[in-house]
């Protein structure tokens, strides 16, 4: 299989600290010819933007994980806001960036959430950027904030059917994660998701679909799966998955291999 993308991954991670030039020549070798690389926080953000500048098969998004407003204090949450504007144009898109109730179960911390949320689908539009949405056992919450928006990704999708045929109605993309391999809910998302939304994802280090860490080479996994749930060969769907994430983030065809 040939010209796939992993279209959401964290190879700045400490995970990868040992062997991350390895990771990525097993990527290359293996078929996948782009990653995007996505932020969470100040210095993930910056080690994103220097991946992208580092390789031409690396693209970078800056974001702000709802799960990283617990650490912080407002100067520094003003100081990430400060850097994503000021980097946008290094970034093919704004995010991860959302509502997590899934690890956020009291009232004040998730209102703080939908606070910032709202501050950063501020930045995507006047950027005119796609934003990518981190929206775990929210994805209902996250989608009613953002319907103003054109260029949305729902990064990780595990939400219910209604919720993603309301956003692909909308024109939004779902990405869905190496977990489809192991999980029989995420396998009725593949089956019913429209072809020309669908992305395809890691979230490495995260959600491995063989057990322990996670690595874009994986990705082959889940396009295999899909395949076959699809009943279509694993080389068209990879085609197509890599054709929907290059039109949303608008990577230009010729700077891929």
């Amino acid at each position: 299989m040939s010209g796939a993308i992993d279209a959401h991954c964290h190879l700045d991670f400490k995970q990868f600290n040992k062997d991350r030039q390895e990771v990525l020549d097993s990527a290359r070798r293996s078929g996948i010819v782009h990653m995007i690389n996505s932020g969470v926080d100040l210095s993930t953000n910056s080690r994103s933007l220097d991946l992208s500048a580092g390789y031409d098969f690396i693209s970078a998004t800056v974001g702000l994980s709802p799960n990283t407003l617990e650490s912080i204090k407002q100067p520094e949450l003003d100081m990430l806001l400060r850097q994503i504007e000021e980097n946008a144009h290094r970034a093919v898109g704004i995010g991860e960036a959302g509502l997590d109730y899934y690890h956020c179960k009291d009232a004040a911390g998730r209102r703080r959430q939908a606070e910032v949320f709202r501050r950063v689908i501020e930045l995507a539009q006047s950027l005119d950027k796609p934003l990518v949405i981190h929206s775990r056992d929210a994805e209902q919450p996250a989608l009613d904030m953002v319907k103003h928006l054109d260029k949305v990704v729902f990064h990780c999708y595990s939400g219910s059917l209604s919720t993603m045929k309301e956003a692909l109605d909308r024109g939004y993309y779902i990405s869905l994660a190496t977990n489809v391999c192991r999980s029989g809910r995420h396998q009725i998302l593949a089956r019913n998701v429209s072809l020309e939304r669908l992305m395809v994802e890691t979230d490495s280090p995260f959600l491995s679909p063989r057990g322990g860490r996670n690595e874009p080479s994986f990705v082959l996994d889940s396009i295999r799966l899909i395949a076959r749930i699809r009943g279509m060969e694993p080389q068209e769907l990879a085609g197509i998955t890599a054709e929907n994430t290059k039109r949303i983030y608008n990577i230009r065809s010729n700077t891929l291999p």
